[in-house]
């Protein structure tokens, strides 16, 4: 073996070695009605072989609660726990209160604020070159889910805030615009929401690191999409040096990074997570800070014990 390879035999050592007990807290793993790479089962068993603790599905259309509790019940040797959340899309109603009662019931982890039915995703839409993976004649397109009436939250909104708070779910900002997310996320801390996410400032959700700081002194974690930074991302439209200034910006102890990953065409969520561990180390992060960032900080925020 020469140096070359000695290095990077020790590097990639290292980094299975931060990305022990590591939790993924949003995942695009299928099945789905969009195209993906990899489904929940085979994803648990690479996660597993890989050391994670745990990961949170995420789909735009369906609370993965049932496949989440499936898995766990008949796969007892994987080290990983599968969980999931649900996303407030049209597909589920919405503002749908009934909907979030059965994801804490059926020990969902996560309440997405809408995603590709969000108004300011729709507007993104307009501008951007993103087409929606899943389009097809048999389904309809997206309607908006507003948030606001008459320049007021939606007692519906209101009415799941209460939900969260009473079951502890976590609440996170999802594709709404950070202007949005600063009024929701203040009244879901009054109604006694303890555990909030803010969904990658770096794209579609027009947040500066102004707000993203405000955001943070909050209380709520800023996760990052490691599909918009890691090398080979098809996905990728932000450098090493961005991810840097974004973790500054709030410092590793209020910073989650997640794979965000799933889809097909692209690099996997492992690979995504090992790459985007090697670009916390190459900008000077400490192995504990990556740690954090991977592992601890996402265990806290989804109400893993002891994480």
């Amino acid at each position: 073996m020469n140096d070359i390879e000695k290095i990077e035999r020790d590097q990639a050592a290292r980094i299975s070695e931060i990305l022990q007990d590591a939790v993924d807290p949003h995942v695009h793993s299928g099945p789905s009605i969009a195209p993906r790479g990899i489904d929940h089962l085979d994803l648990a068993k690479a996660y597993s072989k890989a050391g994670f603790r745990a990961f949170v599905t995420k789909d735009h259309d369906y609370s993965g609660v049932m496949c989440a509790k499936l898995i766990r019940d008949h796969n007892l040797d994987l080290k990983t726990t599968v969980y999931s959340g649900i996303v407030l899309n049209n597909v589920v109603g919405g503002l749908n209160a009934y909907a979030v009662e059965h994801t804490a019931a059926m020990d969902g982890r996560i309440v997405w604020l809408p995603t590709l039915a969000a108004e300011n995703h729709l507007e993104w839409e307009k501008t951007s070159s993103w087409v929606h993976p899943a389009a097809t004649q048999k389904m309809r397109s997206a309607s908006p889910v507003p948030l606001f009436k008459n320049g007021k939250l939606r007692p519906e909104l209101l009415d799941i805030l209460d939900v969260i708070a009473a079951t502890g779910l976590a609440l996170a900002s999802g594709h709404i615009h950070v202007s949005e997310t600063k009024i929701v996320f203040n009244e879901a801390k009054k109604r006694g929401v303890e555990r909030l996410i803010f969904t990658h400032p770096e794209d579609i959700v027009g947040a500066s690191f102004e707000d993203v700081k405000e955001i943070a002194a909050m209380g709520a974690y800023v996760e990052h999409s490691l599909a918009f930074f890691a090398e080979g991302s098809k996905f990728r439209n932000r450098t090493n040096d961005e991810l840097g200034a974004f973790i500054d910006c709030v410092g590793p102890e209020r910073t989650i990074l997640c794979s965000d990953l799933g889809q097909t065409g692209t690099i996997t969520p492992l690979e995504g997570l090992r790459r985007g561990v090697a670009t916390c180390l190459a900008l000077g992060y400490s192995d504990a800070q990556t740690h954090s960032m991977i592992a601890t900080n996402p265990a806290l925020v989804i109400g893993l014990q002891n994480g």
